[in-house]
């Protein structure tokens, strides 16, 4: 039974509202570092895809997928906060009634915020590098990005959905698991399936969109794509997190948590 993993998150969620009622701008900070830990995956991911796409090979998602596991590693261990698994951790919490829904909008639209700050700090780092500027090696980025704000606002959002719920999953199930080399195994396996399936996560949306949007990116790319995209994906990625996971766990769970506090 997942009952003691269903402990940690609701101590999880306690203590992110320690931070945020302590101090808004150290939760915003958490947040930047989180989107900035997704940015060192994005960047991986794409810059080892794009060996791959030059030769026009079939393993340049594969290869891709693979190496974007380094992010949800430097989120579990390095810390952060991150918008999309607060939508399970908060709706949890709150259904348990150990959060107020007032005060999980506001963290949620805190740590949303702080995403964005985030990859746009990341975004401006990679540009100053110089390292992403060649169209030899940010070609498969840019391919990536241009079909994410052409694809229709309904597919998005139910990529959305899936996304978040195995994304979700990919830090709820290792909470059960002992060592911490099966915890990774597992969160790499996990967003190895969620990067091959084509499914679309908000924050690291906003990271590819925001180190594409420094490049010298083609007329595909632009800001209305940006908004075109994020919409549909941010609602998709709450309900795979607060329903599909939330509301989903303490429904199924209730009558067992319930006999533990009696």
């Amino acid at each position: 039974m997942e009952n003691e993993a269903l402990l940690q998150v609701e101590k999880l969620a306690l203590k992110k509202q320690k931070i945020f009622r302590q101090s808004a701008f150290r939760y915003i900070a958490r947040a930047m570092l989180a989107s900035m830990f997704i940015g060192f995956g994005v960047i991986v991911a794409f810059k080892t895809g794009n060996f791959f796409y030059m030769e026009h090979s079939p393993m340049t998602y594969p290869m891709a997928a693979i190496t974007f596991g380094a992010a949800i590693i430097l989120i579990s261990y390095g810390g952060g906060d991150l918008f999309t698994g607060d939508t399970f951790y908060y709706t949890y919490a709150a259904l348990r009634r150990k959060m107020r829904w007032p005060e999980v909008i506001r963290m949620w639209a805190t740590s949303y915020v702080g995403n964005i700050l985030g990859a746009a700090a990341f975004a401006l780092l990679i540009f100053l590098t110089g390292l992403f500027y060649d169209s030899n090696v940010n070609g498969f980025l840019l391919d990536v990005v241009a079909h994410k704000m052409e694809a229709p606002a309904i597919q998005l959002f139910f990529r959305a959905i899936l996304c978040n719920w195995l994304v979700c999953l990919a830090f709820f199930v290792p909470m059960s698991m002992k060592g911490d080399g099966a915890k990774m195994f597992a969160m790499v396996l996990f967003v190895f399936c969620f990067f091959i399936s084509g499914y679309e996560h908000s924050i690291a949306n906003m990271c590819t969109f925001a180190i594409a949007l420094v490049l010298d990116h083609p007329g595909t790319i632009s800001w209305g794509g940006v908004v075109h995209n994020l919409v549909p994906v941010t609602l998709g990625n709450l309900i795979g997190g607060g329903v599909l996971m939330g509301v989903m766990y303490h429904y199924v769970n209730k009558p067992f948590l319930d006999e533990e506090q009696h």
